[in-house]
Formats: structure tokens, sequence, C-alpha cells
């Protein structure tokens, strides 16, 4: 049984992996979806932003934010709304909510900042896509297996997804090539996962137990 707040980084991500192709606002596109550990409160979620094609750190932003806004779970449109606000506004972080993650530049994002929150009204466009989503993808109970929570372009063709196994501890991370990517191998991607040959580390990424690497597969 997934926590509640690992599925709701999995819906999130669901609903925001469409900005890879189609920009949150200008040249600002989602690189990454990061999924923190759940057993660390508040639970939360980073979002990596940079321009169309970018995969270098330098050229990269991971915005931390919670799933909870106030006593509300934070939606698909309350996050696009958010990351619109934070990439074409001037607001100022003070230095304690500046940091580093996997070389790109970390910014701890609270919603509440009077100067955010008074920027988050949904477009129509975004209203709009929540009527379409709600027909065309409507929820189910049964969710897949494994549990996709996150991603992110590490190069050019190499993307890494963050997935939960029920029958693993944590997040564990997948590299694959898209250009590589066969059915087949997505098809096998939940048997591999136990496959210890594939298995390595990267000690430069707290946002997974351990990497499975298909690239080669």
């Amino acid at each position: 049984m997934h926590d509640e707040s690992a599925e709701q980084q999995a819906d999130l991500t669901r609903l925001l992996f469409h900005h890879v192709h189609a920009p949150v606002t200008g040249a600002h596109f989602i690189r990454g979806v990061l999924p923190l550990p759940v057993s660390a409160p508040p639970a939360m979620i980073r979002i990596v932003m940079g321009e169309a094609n970018a995969y270098a750190p330098d050229d990269l932003i991971a915005y931390e934010i919670p799933l909870q806004w106030g006593d509300e779970p934070a939606t698909a449109q309350d996050i696009t709304a958010l990351l619109r606000t934070l990439v074409t506004g001037t607001h100022i972080y003070p230095s304690e909510r500046i940091g580093e993650v996997m070389g790109m530049l970390l910014v701890r994002v609270d919603p509440s900042t009077p100067a955010i929150q008074g920027a988050l009204d949904p477009t129509t466009d975004d209203r709009a896509l929540g009527i379409l989503r709600y027909y065309a993808q409507p929820y189910t109970e049964e969710r897949p297996s494994p549990l996709l929570r996150g991603f992110c372009f590490l190069d050019e063709d190499r993307l890494r997804l963050y997935v939960d196994a029920a029958e693993a501890p944590g997040t564990i991370a997948v590299d694959v090539r898209p250009s590589n990517a066969t059915t087949a191998l997505l098809a096998s991607l939940p048997s591999l996962l136990d496959e210890e040959q594939y298995w390595t580390d990267d000690d430069s990424d707290p946002h997974c137990t351990h990497v499975v690497n298909l690239t080669d597969w």
C-alpha cells in the first residue's frame, strides 16, 4: 500500500509532465519532478524548471513545494500557477531558503508568502485543462505498478524515472535511454527492478534509495 503523499506525488507527476513539451509560460519548461521521502514531514515535491532541452545543472532550478497548502492538498492547477509566478516574478528569497541539490539551485518555496499568494490565480486555460482532464483522465482506484512518482532529464538521451514498487522500500530511480525505450523494455521494467546486476548508486541524488541502470538494456 502506497503512502497518501506518495500517491499525491504520482498524481501530480501524471498531470504535470505535459509541460515537458508545453511551456509553463514563455520559455520555461518542466525538466523534472523529484519526489521527496514521505517519511520526512512536511511532505514536499521538487519541480525542476529550465528552458527546452536544458540538461546541465547550472541551467536548471529546483523549486521545493509543499504538498499541503493550508487545509487543502496542492493540485496540478495550484502548482502550475505557482511555477508561473515563480519563474516570471521578482520575489527575493532569504538565504535560508536557498540551497543546492544534484548540482542545481534549490529554492524552498512558501506558497503563503503574500507576494506569491496574490498572484496565484489560475488562467482560463488552466481551468479549461481541468475540465478536459476530468473527462479524459478519470480517476481510477487501480494504480499502475510500479508507481511513477517523478522523473528528471539527466542528459539528451538519459531519462531518470522515480518509481515505487509495492514490495520494495523507498523510491527507486530507473535510468533509461528514450532512444532505446522499446515496448519490451517498458513491459519488463517491473521485473528488472529486482535484478541486482543493474543496481548502482548515485550519491548526488537524495530522492532515491538506489539506481537501476537500464541504459544499455
